[in-house]
């Protein structure tokens, strides 16, 4: 299927290289009022401390948003051993602070153990909905409601480097999977603790960081230029 771009409705996907510290929602609100474009929609968030592939639908292309969603996604991470945090993440307040004695041979064997088939508990800081409200307006209250444990698919997941208390590593996953909860997780396993210290999705579907734009120049890109940018399918 072919998706027509033209000057009045620009149609099709747009890969953004979303930077730190902004939503997802900001960047679709930011091309929408920028470019005048009526439906803007994505094919899965990233939280504002992630950065990298977000990927963008924009006016009909908005009705394939369940296709792109099922897509497989692939992320580079860096955990930080040794501390727990109320939010899986490195801006939570450190609930759980232990010293790291352990080999990079035991933390792969223990990594190992997330390959395949696993459940998670989705975090409270998260875009989740439970009776229609968001994970992460209720614990931004101090509130924890219970969460039913969802199973997802690890692919692939490799470590990187390893400097204690940092390790780098690859994760190549199915949707709906969090990767602070996959930290918080194999710090749990591991009897250590340890949060996500940073998050760049390299992939998304068959989008990757090649494909993207990134934010700074699409926020000074004029419409000619957006339509030089957008991928069709």
């Amino acid at each position: 299927m072919v998706l027509p771009t033209n000057n009045i409705d620009p149609r099709g996907i747009l890969v953004v290289d979303k930077p730190k510290g902004m939503t997802s929602h900001g960047v679709v609100t930011l091309v929408r009022r920028h470019f005048r474009i009526k439906k803007v929609g994505h094919a899965g968030t990233l939280d504002p401390n992630a950065t990298g592939v977000l990927v963008l639908l924009l006016g009909k292309a908005t009705k394939l948003s369940e296709t792109f969603l099922n897509q497989d996604k692939e992320y580079e991470a860096v955990m930080k051993l040794g501390e727990k945090t109320d939010s899986g993440d490195s801006e939570g307040k450190v609930i759980k602070a232990r010293e790291v004695c352990l080999t990079e041979d035991e933390l792969q064997e223990v990594i190992n153990d997330f390959r395949g088939d696993i459940e998670q508990i989705p975090p409270m800081f998260s875009a989740k909905k439970i009776d229609g409200k968001k994970l992460y307006k209720l614990a931004h209250k101090g509130l924890e409601v219970p969460r039913e444990p969802v199973k997802v698919w690890i692919k692939e997941i490799e470590i990187k480097s390893v400097s204690i208390p940092m390790v780098h590593f690859r994760v190549v996953c199915s949707k709906g999977t969090y990767i602070r909860q996959l930290a918080d997780d194999i710090g749990d396993a591991l009897g250590c603790g340890a949060n996500l210290a940073e998050l760049r999705r390299i992939r998304s579907g068959e989008f990757d960081l090649e494909k993207a734009v990134a934010f700074d120049v699409l926020s000074k890109m004029g419409k000619e230029e957006l339509h030089e940018n957008i991928l069709r399918t």
